[in-house]
C-alpha cells in the first residue's frame, strides 16, 4: 500500500467544533418550528447547497428564508441563528496541524459560506492572532469560493489535479460519512471521523504522524 504523503482536512466538526442542533434550536426560537425538516447536517435543501457553492448571495439567502418561514425576521436575527452552530477551535488542534505539517502536505476542504466564514475568521483572530487557517495549510478550499461542495466528485478531483496529488497517497478526514464516500469515489483514501467515538487527534501519534492502524484501515 502506498505511503500517505498528503492529508486533506475538513473544517467543521473535525478541526472546528460545531453543533448543528444549536442552529436548529435557534431558528425554532425565532418561530421556525420545522427548520429541521429542510435542514440537517446530512441532507440539506437546495437553498443551503446554493449558499455553500456561492451561487446565492447572503441577501438572497435571508430573503428566501423569510419566504420559507413566513416570518418577518431581521438580517441579524437570521445570521445569529445560522451562526449558532459555530462553537470553538480547540487550540491543541493548531499544535496538531503545526506538527503534522512537518510530515505531510496539508490541505483544507470545507463546505462553508459567506455568512459563516467571516465569523470563523474573527474567532480565529481573537483566539490565535491568525486570520483563518491559511498559515497552517499549503492551500485551503472553501466551497463558496470555488463553486463546488462536498460530496461532489468534481471538488475532490479539483483538489487532486490542482496540486498534482496521487489519490492513493492522499488521506481525507471528514465527520460526514457522505463526504467520505465522495472522496473514495475519487480514489482518495479516507477516514470517517465518527465524533461519537473519536476525535481528530486520535488519528495521530505523539510525533504527529498518522497511526499505523489508520493507514492500514483507510
Amino acid at each position: 500500500m502506498d505511503k500517505i504523503r498528503n492529508i486533506v482536512f475538513d473544517l467543521g466538526g473535525v478541526l472546528f467544533n460545531v453543533d448543528y442542533h444549536a442552529t436548529i434550536e435557534a431558528f425554532r426560537k425565532l418561530g421556525m418550528k420545522d427548520f429541521d425538516i429542510f435542514y440537517t447536517q446530512a441532507a440539506q435543501s437546495q437553498l443551503f447547497d446554493r449558499l455553500e457553492r456561492g451561487e446565492m448571495l447572503p441577501e438572497r439567502f435571508r430573503h428566501e428564508l423569510r419566504q420559507l418561514s413566513g416570518l418577518l425576521l431581521y438580517d441579524d436575527q437570521i445570521d445569529l441563528a445560522w451562526n449558532a452552530m459555530l462553537l470553538d477551535f480547540p487550540l491543541h488542534h493548531l499544535k496538531l496541524l503545526e506538527g503534522a505539517k512537518a510530515h505531510y502536505r496539508l490541505f483544507l476542504l470545507s463546505n462553508t459560506n459567506e455568512i459563516h466564514y467571516p465569523v470563523f475568521q474573527e474567532y480565529m483572530m481573537k483566539a490565535t492572532g491568525c486570520n483563518g487557517l491559511d498559515h497552517f495549510f499549503e492551500k485551503t478550499y472553501l466551497s463558496h469560493k470555488i463553486g463546488m461542495r462536498k460530496p461532489e466528485l468534481r471538488i475532490f478531483q479539483h483538489v487532486l489535479n490542482e496540486n498534482v496529488l496521487t489519490p492513493e497517497e492522499t488521506l481525507f478526514i471528514d465527520d460526514t460519512f457522505g463526504h467520505v464516500e465522495g472522496a473514495r469515489r475519487a480514489g482518495i483514501r479516507s477516514v470517517w471521523l465518527d465524533l461519537n467515538a473519536m476525535k481528530v487527534t486520535d488519528l495521530f501519534n505523539r510525533h504527529f504522524r498518522l497511526r499505523q492502524e489508520v493507514q492500514e484501515l483507510c
